[in-house]
């Protein structure tokens, strides 16, 4: 294997003069002078510190020490007197209608002191952008992740063995699982109405056709992504106390406390000065914790028993009832000239929304902005469609659409730099936005280091080196 070594300089003359300042002295030792200190001791201070005070300084984490000492508490780690324990049954099938869900056998056993059903919530149906998602599916299950019923149970042990009593009559539905077919004319409605689609967003810059039809090379390629789970070390937790007031107390990993507060309300149809939502300490979010889950059924469960409530996911249930990131299709097709210069890019993008909506009004809107790429390009087109299909809700993930393009893009310039023999630096080099370029939706564009960011990053990882 071939190895490369960097020489290492060393400025003599400083290293001889550090040397010699620590060379002992020669002079007979006297006191100090006595002259007075005054506190606090000033300190010099770099330029850069300050400029940019957080720079080349440590930082100090508030929660380090607890985290580090394994002190910290998370939701598993609390109880509370007579707390019980909540678990949920999952529906068996990707797309069915619900016939009757029968609990009794579960309700009868020693130990279990309560079970729920979704047409015991007030009001079934929360999400962020549209309400589209039941709290318990009471009507229709979309996927297999959705929840039937609920149990509690005095140990989380025996509230998974209630759930084995409990009778569900399904009616299977067609199911669609490829959001290209769901767009098809003759697809199952997963939510009814007379289409899949149920988020667009449209960006429209220039003259694509013209520009296409001027265009030395026209550059087509499909790109696809696939669904990413969170996999937080800590899974989705939480616990629920209603108290004799009416009030509700929930501990919750959630990550937006004030909107899970506000679909809390909903769900549970309570004015918000009677939910006290406590954010816990929260091991991995990632987005994946944006939301509620299954906060509101240990609060019905706390009302029915009197007791506390707490529910934590198994990894299993990570996998098949969390939010996922959303898989992208995307069509690119682009305009270039001889010199690698980029006239026209045009881009059509399926998002595979999964059975519900959650956050993908947010991701459709910041992939499409996102999709033309860090580069200046005069005529643009972008269609987005986000679309249901019966797997796994889509939701928010670090980046909301961003890494998806990113891919899909930057795979683009490799074949763009390959077929005109460029450096696929220097074809990034030459489009690269700059100080006052124009952004798809013609903003103009501030404080731009991308270009001086490749340059400098190409420098240090010796990418000419690479090259030769």
């Amino acid at each position: 294997m071939a190895t490369r070594t960097k020489d290492v300089q060393t400025d003599t003359e400083d290293l001889v003069t550090a040397r010699e300042s620590r060379a002992p002295a020669k002079q007979p030792l006297t006191l100090p002078a006595d002259e007075p200190v005054v506190y606090p001791l000033q300190l010099p201070q770099s330029k850069a510190r300050l400029q940019t005070p957080a720079v080349g300084q440590r930082a100090t984490r508030p929660d380090g020490r607890l985290h580090g000492l394994g002190q910290t508490q998370y939701i598993d780690d609390l109880t509370f007197p007579h707390m019980i324990h909540a678990k949920v049954l999952r529906s068996e099938h990707a797309h069915a209608r619900i016939i009757s869900v029968d609990t009794s056998a579960a309700a009868a056993m020693p130990g279990v002191l309560a079970t729920l059903i979704g047409k015991e919530i007030p009001r079934n149906s929360f999400g962020p952008t549209l309400q589209d998602q039941p709290v318990l599916a009471d009507d229709v299950v979309r996927h297999r992740g959705d929840g039937v019923a609920a149990v509690a149970a005095v140990t989380e042990q025996l509230a998974a063995d209630a759930l084995e009593k409990i009778k569900v009559v399904y009616e299977p539905l067609q199911p669609v699982f490829d959001p290209l077919e769901a767009l098809e004319d003759d697809a199952p409605r997963i939510h009814g109405g007379d289409t899949n689609i149920y988020a667009s967003k449209v960006i429209k810059k220039g003259d694509v056709e013209k520009a296409f039809a001027e265009a030395d090379h026209i550059f087509e390629r499909r790109f696809q992504t696939q669904m990413v789970e969170h996999v937080p070390l800590e899974p989705h937790a939480s616990i629920a106390s209603w108290d004799g007031n009416g009030r509700v107390s929930i501990w919750s990993s959630l990550g937006r406390i004030t909107l899970g507060r506000e679909d809390l309300a909903r769900t549970l149809e309570l004015p918000q000065s009677k939910i006290r939502l406590i954010g816990t300490i929260v091991g991995g979010n990632f987005g994946g914790k944006n939301e509620i889950t299954t906060e509101p059924i240990l609060a019905m469960l706390s009302r029915k028993t009197g007791r506390p409530v707490k529910s934590v996911y198994t990894r299993g249930d990570e996998f098949i009832s969390s939010t996922i990131r959303h898989p992208f299709t995307m069509d690119y097709k682009t305009g270039v000239m001889n010199d690698g210069t980029i006239v026209a890019r045009k881009i059509r993008i399926i998002l595979d929304g999964g059975a519900y909506c959650s956050w993908t009004g947010t991701t459709i809107g910041k992939g499409s902005i996102l999709s033309p790429g860090p580069y200046n390009i005069d005529n643009i087109h972008v269609e987005a469609y986000a679309v249901y299909t019966n797997k796994t809700t889509t939701g928010a993930m670090r980046g909301f659409g961003a890494p998806q393009v990113c891919f899909a893009y930057e795979s683009q310039m490799d074949d763009i730099a390959h077929k005109l023999g460029m450096d696929p630096l220097e074809i990034r080099l030459k489009n690269a936005f700059s100080e006052g370029s124009s952004s798809p939706t013609s903003q103009t564009l501030q404080a731009v280091a991308i270009k001086e960011s490749l340059s400098q990053a190409a420098q240090l990882f010796g990418w000419k080196e690479w090259q030769a």
